[in-house]
């Protein structure tokens, strides 16, 4: 019988909670039956396997990315649109860097696998700040992979100690998105 009150959100909660602390890549079933009070088989009621909790981490962390940025941006457009969806994944990516190292190499099921479905509304803020910028729809995709590139890959860098430098990160960010600003202003029409 599950415990009660245990319940696979109650979960997969837990394990995201748990990756943040101990790195996504230290999260094992056993110490979240530890943090969760149970005994590791126990888990299994909730959530099929090792993949099937990470991958449920995963789409909460996308949909979490998806919210927070989508809030960061409402009532803004061009630069200021950028630099808030910029700082939002930023902020996202420090404040939970095991549920967002989930998300990182996933390969969706199908269009209905609740990884795709999180990354299509996780992808639908940065659409909203490029129209601001009028990428030809051809060039849509080039220019999403190129956002989460740059930020993905900052804000990554960052969560994992790799800014040394006695230069503020902040005014390093800043500059950024003033390039990358710069840069799709700079786009030819098409």
């Amino acid at each position: 019988m599950p415990r009660v009150g245990l319940d696979a959100a109650a979960v997969v909660a837990a394990g995201a909670e748990l990756a943040d602390e101990i790195g996504f890549s230290e999260l094992t079933m056993a110490r979240l039956a530890e943090r969760v009070g149970v005994k590791a088989p126990s888990l299994y009621k909730h959530v099929v396997s090792q993949d099937d909790l990470n991958r449920r981490i995963a789409a909460l962390a996308l949909a979490e990315v998806a919210d927070t940025v989508g809030t960061a941006i409402q009532g803004r457009s061009g630069r200021d649109a950028l630099g808030a969806a910029a700082r939002a994944l930023r902020q996202y990516v420090l404040d939970h860097p095991g549920r967002y190292a989930a998300t990182a190499g996933l390969t969706p099921a199908g269009p209905d696998d609740p990884i795709a479905v999180a990354a299509v509304k996780g992808i639908a803020p940065f659409q909203a700040v490029l129209t601001g910028y009028d990428i030809p729809p051809e060039e849509m995709t080039h220019a999403l992979r190129s956002l989460r590139s740059v930020f993905h890959g900052f804000a990554a860098l960052q969560a994992t100690g790799g800014f040394q430098w006695s230069v503020d990160v902040d005014d390093s960010f800043d500059w950024l998105i003033d390039l990358v600003d710069r840069g799709l202003r700079a786009r030819p029409a098409s």
